[in-house]
Formats: structure tokens, sequence, C-alpha cells
């Protein structure tokens, strides 16, 4: 029998993917927990249970399940990356050398300020989201560090005036169905 837990389960961390196992499919009382996590990461295994009337048991072998899975890849704070002192963030678009992806991706993950990499298709090959503390700190990441990447072929920054994040939306079922 599984213990009756309040806290959630550990999450892997690191930049290191893990193998995991196939997905399996979802079914309603999962999809109410991964949106209730969406809303509020904090919520406790007793609330989760409550919410969705499952026992607290069978709430938290869910989640581990979900973390187990890779579903659930953590559990964080959505930061105000300018009321954090970090007042200045772009995308920067990388154009890097063929099949050089995991090399770079490395290098990347290494980067302060660095908080999203994506491999993406079309007239560039990367695309990565900054938050620098003011536009000189973001000159000298872009200059000084992401164009001295080997792989690294050319670079273009887009700077973001003002951003919205829309975080998780309950109000749009649709998202996990």
């Amino acid at each position: 029998m599984a213990p009756a837990a309040t806290t959630a389960p550990p999450v892997p961390t690191g930049p290191e993917p893990v193998a995991l196992p196939p997905a399996r499919p979802l079914d309603a009382i999962d999809r109410d927990i991964l949106r209730i996590l969406q809303t509020d990461g904090r919520a406790s295994i007793r609330s989760v249970a409550e919410r969705v009337h499952v026992s607290r048991a069978n709430a938290y072998a869910r989640i581990n399940r979900l973390v187990e899975d890779g579903v659930i890849r953590g559990f964080g704070a959505r930061v105000d990356h300018e009321r954090a002192g970090q007042g200045a963030s772009a995308y920067i678009t990388l154009k890097i050398v063929q099949n050089s992806w995991r090399t770079v991706r490395e290098q990347l993950q290494a980067l302060p300020g660095a908080t999203h990499i994506a491999l993406v298709s079309g007239d560039f090959d990367v695309l990565l989201l900054v938050h620098t503390p003011d536009n000189r700190a973001l000159r000298e990441l872009v200059l000084t560090r992401i164009q001295s990447i080997p792989e690294v072929l050319s670079t273009r920054t887009l700077l973001v005036f003002e951003e919205t994040d829309l975080g998780p939306r309950p109000d749009r079922p649709a998202e996990l169905a």
C-alpha cells in the first residue's frame, strides 16, 4: 500500500536527457491533475486528491507516474524577469553547422539567462530566448559568448519590447484533451 504522502514526488533535474518509457494514455483524472498542477504547482497531494475525487494514495501514484513517464517535467515558479532584475529579453536566432545541434545545445544551456532553446525549421536552425539585466549584458552575451561558439554560423537578435506569459490556461481544457 502506498504511503499517504502530502508532498509531491521528486522530479528528475539536470540537462542530461533521460530515457523515458513509452507514453501511456492519459485518462480524464490524469488530465484534471495536470490542469490543477499547471495552475498551482504548489498544490498539495491532499488538495489534488480532493479536487479530482480520488484517494491521496491514488493521487500520489498518478502524479508519480506522470513524473516517471516524463509528462510532468518539473515544478517551478513563473518569474517576472523584469521585476527579478532581468530587464532585457531577446529571442536570438542562430544558423549552425549541420549536425551540430547537440553540441550547440550543450553550450547554450550553460549561458546565463538562457530560458528556452529550440531546434526549428525555416530560415534559421535554433531559437534561443534569453533574459539579461540590461542591453549591455545582452550585447556581451551575443557578441562574446554565443558568436564565439565555433558551430554558430550567424545570429540575429530580436529584442522583446513587451511580453505576455500566457502560462497555464485552465479556461481552455482542449490543451490536454
